[in-house]
């Protein structure tokens, strides 16, 4: 999946939309340090009171939220093996044909049972199971109507889990009217965290307008921090890299081939040739196109551009392979510069942490000032610190 296909269907998270149905909702309560289900519910989803319904559609556009790589990633299941029947794969797409609704919870419980018996929680938690159909219309022409757009739709059933936790609220004082006193508030009950979800998963994957079954999007708690042993051990899925993990091999790639210094010119041209190729893609727009990526041919071609010299083949694939041991390792060009309009770089010193943007790091240099080592930044207009502007001080010798 790509950002816009995701986009996409999260926007659909809505109450009155005919682009996104919703047939059944399945809850399951699962008491914390336990390995066992405490309590389940299945209902249909419209059978939901309408406030009900406007918080699990927060909560499901929460799981979807997030940068592809950081905290959704697209995983691809394990091969299954012959007669197999608890592989997760299998337990999602049977669960997504079912016509039986029984044999859907089934499956969906016994997805669950995995999640408790693969680790116990620190919290009490609820996991959450929707079965619906997502319907995407076609690229409006011209001369279409809305009417007209509508007429062709590709039309996708789905599964989604959504994992929050609970807590138990705080005490409080309140004032009783009717007795017209003074009472402390105590709640027993916990509240679901439906604002804030610990983790979850998209079944299945799109891919062009098609149901891809061989992955499933799974969502993170947090940005670069996946749950590894749940998505081998629950999804049953391979192995996935972060896109902060893909950045540190690239920086190590980069030094194991020119070395740990570099001057701040050919830095920023490493990163103007990645970020023109991220410009590039975003200008032709093509859903088919898969996203760029840095493989040994490519990161040759960037920094003979960027003007690293003594350059060869066999260096950079010498590098990979030292630094990854996979002469055909990619990592995607979006991952190292993710968008110089909101991306910037971090120059650490010991006085302090300056961040920059990419294409500005060509105005900074170090220089030897009186013997010191100093950062030098040119700047083309009046330098302002807390309001005051700085004024110049001697020139540099």
């Amino acid at each position: 999946m790509n950002k816009k296909e995701i986009a996409d269907i999260r926007k659909r998270f809505k109450l009155d939309t005919d682009l996104l149905k919703i047939a059944e909702i399945y809850n399951v309560y699962i008491q914390k340090e336990s390995s066992e289900i405490f309590h389940e519910e299945s209902r249909s989803f419209s059978l939901l009171d309408r406030e009900q319904q406007e918080l699990f559609l927060a909560n499901f556009k929460k799981v979807l939220g997030g940068k592809l790589d950081q905290k959704l990633f697209e995983v691809k299941f394990q091969p299954q093996e012959e007669g197999q029947t608890d592989h997760t794969q299998h337990l999602l797409y049977e669960g997504l044909e079912a016509d039986d609704k029984a044999e859907w919870l089934e499956n969906m419980q016994q997805l669950a049972l995995k999640m408790v018996q693969d680790k116990q929680y620190e919290k009490d938690m609820v996991v959450t199971f929707i079965r619906g159909t997502y319907f995407k219309t076609t690229k409006r022409e011209a001369d279409e109507t809305e009417i007209d757009m509508r007429d062709e739709v590709f039309t996708t059933p789905f599964i989604l889990c959504s994992m929050n936790t609970t807590e138990l609220p705080k005490s409080s004082l309140v004032f009783d009217f009717v007795e017209k006193e003074f009472k402390s508030n105590l709640v027993t009950d916990p509240v679901i965290k439906l604002t804030s979800p610990i983790g979850g998963f998209l079944f299945p994957s799109f891919t062009d307008n098609a149901a891809d079954i061989h992955h499933v999007l799974y969502a993170a708690s947090k940005a670069n921090k996946p749950d590894f042993q749940f998505i081998e051990n629950v999804l049953n899925g391979d192995e996935i890299v972060t896109a902060e993990e893909d950045k540190a091999v690239f920086e190590e790639i980069v030094k194991a081939v020119i070395g740990d210094e570099v001057n701040s010119k050919t830095l920023a041209n490493v990163y103007d040739e990645i970020n023109a190729m991220l410009v590039v893609d975003e200008e032709y727009d093509d859903e088919d196109e898969e996203a760029p990526v840095l493989d040994a041919k490519e990161m040759e071609r960037v920094l003979k551009a960027s003007g690293v010299k003594d350059l060869s083949t066999e260096k950079v694939e010498r590098a990979f392979q030292q630094v990854v041991e996979d002469r055909n390792y990619e990592m995607k060009a979006s991952h190292i510069v993710p968008s110089y309009a909101s991306k910037s770089i971090k120059i650490s010193t010991k006085v302090a942490d300056i961040k920059i943007s990419p294409q500005d790091l060509r105005y900074v240099k170090e220089v030897n000032y009186n013997g010191k080592r100093c950062l030098l930044i040119e700047v083309e207009e009046d330098t302002i610190i807390e309001g005051f502007k700085l004024i110049a001080e001697e020139e540099l010798e």
